[in-house]
């Protein structure tokens, strides 16, 4: 058997079912219980100073919480 054929049937099964399992694990990570508060802060990021521009050193005081 050369090494074409090994690397297909290789990449047809066990690679195929790895990205699909990486896929899954993807999808349930970003949809995981508690992560709603990180995702609506994250949303939010360009309204945070709508009103006014930010005050000096803004970004690194809200880095820093």
């Amino acid at each position: 058997m050369d090494l074409y054929s090994i690397l297909r049937e290789f990449a047809d099964s066990w690679a195929l079912l790895a990205l699909f399992a990486f896929f899954i694990a993807i999808v349930v990570w970003a949809f995981r219980p508690g992560s709603k508060a990180v995702h609506r802060d994250i949303a939010n990021i360009p309204f945070r100073h709508e009103d006014r521009p930010a005050p000096a050193g803004a970004e690194a005081q809200e880095t820093s919480k």
